[in-house]
């Protein structure tokens, strides 16, 4: 993905927004959230991420 497409997202990630880049389900997005190695933050109960976290993430695995 080059930056120019990945500067169009938002710069906090919500789960579903997780799920459309990946096509995968959020059931499975909440697993992947769920790793240790996820550059996952909390905000009470929610779970987000940094957009270039993310990213930098994936590009790594």
């Amino acid at each position: 993905m080059k930056n120019s497409e990945i500067n169009n997202y938002p710069i906090i990630l919500t789960a579903s927004e997780i799920s459309q880049i990946l096509k995968i389900s959020k059931p499975t997005t909440y697993e992947l959230m769920d790793r240790k190695d996820f550059p996952l933050i909390r905000i009470g109960r929610c779970k987000r991420v940094l957009r270039d976290e993310f990213f930098f993430w994936l590009n790594n695995h």
